[in-house]
């Protein structure tokens, strides 16, 4: 299922990507979200058909976890388009993988989970490769430097929301994975639409507009969306995070595949050591 995902994550990424020059960063970013939820929905509708014994429990920790997930996850959306226009779809795609690392920190400091040393020696070679990565030259200062850094950012904010839906999904249905897994998907939708269309309506009307004009490639990207979102959920339902991350590190060359054919973009050198250390970074950190 997660051979799956990544491809599909790579084709939602590239229709918002050319989304952004039309209806912005956070106009792409509502598409994401707008016209996935219809699609999540109905994945959500087969799995609760086929799960009968399901006992949902929504608590106050429910409620507020899937809350910081589905903000930080918004934020990360829009971090990662914005770098793609900077610093090209490949880097940041590849740079966003610092979700991995980040999230394995995060988890270590603040929900004490256990690292061990290899996942460490994995952590330190993706800081290496992300460092090489987004060193940018002089002339690049202005553009794929703070792309790259938005790449990074991207990749923080996803690990929060990462460790959000983690603590949502126990929260809701802890006997039932895939169940609570596909129904929290459809609740920080829900609020990540009913957010974005609030704020774009007061503060960046223009962006729905052009939202609206792009309807038909949005769908594409909200069942792209939707269809990565079930399977990396399935995957992580069916086996444990680490070798599920590590197989979804296929994500970067399908990436750098699509950048040079979509986009016309070309990896220097430079840019393709990094981007292999990062690589060889998170799958040494998800098999540790």
């Amino acid at each position: 299922m997660t051979a799956a995902a990544a491809p599909l994550q790579v084709a939602r990424n590239a229709v918002q990507r050319g989304l952004v020059g039309d209806a912005g960063p956070w106009g792409a970013t509502l598409v994401r979200f707008l016209f996935g939820l219809p699609f999540s929905l109905l994945i959500f509708a087969a799995v609760a058909a086929a799960t009968p014994g399901a006992r949902p429990h929504a608590s106050g920790l429910y409620a507020a976890v899937v809350m910081i997930g589905a903000l930080a996850q918004v934020g990360a959306t829009a971090a990662l388009l914005v770098a793609m226009r900077r610093a090209g779809f490949a880097v940041a795609t590849v740079m966003q993988q610092a979700s991995l690392p980040l999230s394995a920190i995060f988890g270590w400091a603040a929900l004490h989970d256990a690292i061990g040393a290899q996942a460490w020696a994995g952590i330190a070679l993706t800081t290496a490769g992300l460092a090489v990565l987004s060193w940018p030259r002089r002339e690049q200062l202005a553009g794929a430097g703070l792309g790259s850094l938005l790449g990074i950012a991207s990749g923080a904010a996803f690990a929060v929301a990462l460790n959000a839906y983690r603590q949502a999904g126990l929260a809701l249905e802890p006997h039932h994975p895939i169940y609570s897994a596909t129904a929290s998907v459809c609740v920080a939708q829900a609020i990540q639409t009913a957010v974005l269309l609030a704020a774009l309506a007061l503060w960046r009307p223009a962006s729905l507009s052009a939202v609206a004009r792009s309807w038909r490639p949005s769908l594409g990207a909200g069942f792209f969306g939707a269809a990565a979102s079930a399977c990396w959920f399935g995957a992580l339902a069916l086996a444990p995070a680490g070798p599920v991350r590590a197989i979804g590190v296929i994500e970067a060359p399908i990436a750098a595949a699509a950048g040079r054919r979509l986009f016309k973009e070309r990896l220097s050198a430079r840019q393709l050591a990094g981007g292999i250390m990062a690589a060889l970074g998170v799958a040494t950190t998800a098999l540790g």
